[in-house]
């Protein structure tokens, strides 16, 4: 008797079942569980997690948090405006490969304080 191609491929494919179908699990029921406390002790956590005020309370809904500043307002503000004044913000050196930005323009806000600073020497 002959087998065909086909006929061996199924023959080994059912061969490779049965072999995977024998390995199977043993069943050593139900694990006792192990805890540290007793039920009273954790019967009591409960009652007094269940108690406690403001579990359920989302953060910010009772007003602004406390923030620590480590700069003053007046400096922030200074760089924002030097920032959003900036001639060049909008240009990236991705723009083409092997570029670089060279700033050609001096922000004005940089401007501004070098003129009042002469204007003040005068």
């Amino acid at each position: 008797m002959k087998l065909s191609l086909t006929q061996a491929v199924a023959i080994a494919s059912f061969a490779m079942l049965a072999a995977a179908g024998a390995k199977a699990e043993s069943y050593d029921g139900v694990h006792q569980a192990v805890s540290a406390k007793t039920r009273a002790e954790i019967n009591e956590e409960a009652v007094r997690t269940a108690a406690a005020p403001n579990q359920n309370v989302t953060r910010g809904s009772r007003g602004p948090e406390t923030v620590v500043r480590s700069t003053d307002r007046a400096s922030v503000a200074a760089e924002a405006v030097r920032t959003a004044a900036a001639p060049d913000q909008n240009v990236s050196s991705g723009s083409r490969v092997n570029s670089k930005v060279i700033s050609t323009l001096q922000n004005p806000v940089d401007a501004r304080a070098a003129a009042s600073r002469d204007a003040s020497k005068l």
